[in-house]
């Protein structure tokens, strides 16, 4: 599995926070994790280990986006975005594997699969900010 391809289904377990409570996103990864075809077990490690360890730092990540995101507030941001903007910050800040630029471009790429149009200049921006 690419880089990409793990980024997003890590995306796609985060985008689930927002409708279960941080106690059952471990059942939740685990649905998440089954309805991968041919996963690798070095690859559901990965997702398992970034995803946990980004779960156990969202209050963090959740603060520095609040910071940045003049105007706009956690429950304002499109649930989507929310999810990419997490896993973003989380590699720009606390991924020494991830350089900035790539977390940016990745996120601007999957804002662009899953987002509407306009949402890839907004996270673009937020996570610019955050660079900074």
């Amino acid at each position: 599995m690419t880089r990409r391809q793990l980024r997003e289904n890590i995306f796609k377990i985060l985008f689930k926070l927002e409708f279960n409570s941080v106690d059952e996103m471990s059942e939740q990864m685990g649905f998440s994790l089954d309805n991968i075809e041919d996963i690798e077990e070095k690859d559901m490690n990965y997702i398992t280990d970034k995803t946990n360890k980004i779960i156990s730092l969202i209050s963090d990540i959740d603060a520095i986006i609040s910071q940045v995101s003049e105007g706009w507030k956690l429950d304002r941001i499109g649930k989507a975005e929310l999810a990419i903007l997490r896993l973003a910050i989380y590699e720009m800040k606390f991924d020494e594997d991830v350089p900035f630029k790539v977390a940016i471009n990745e996120a601007v790429e999957l804002s662009k699969i899953y987002c509407n149009e306009e949402s890839k200049s907004f996270v673009n921006g937020i996570l610019a900010k955050v660079e900074e």
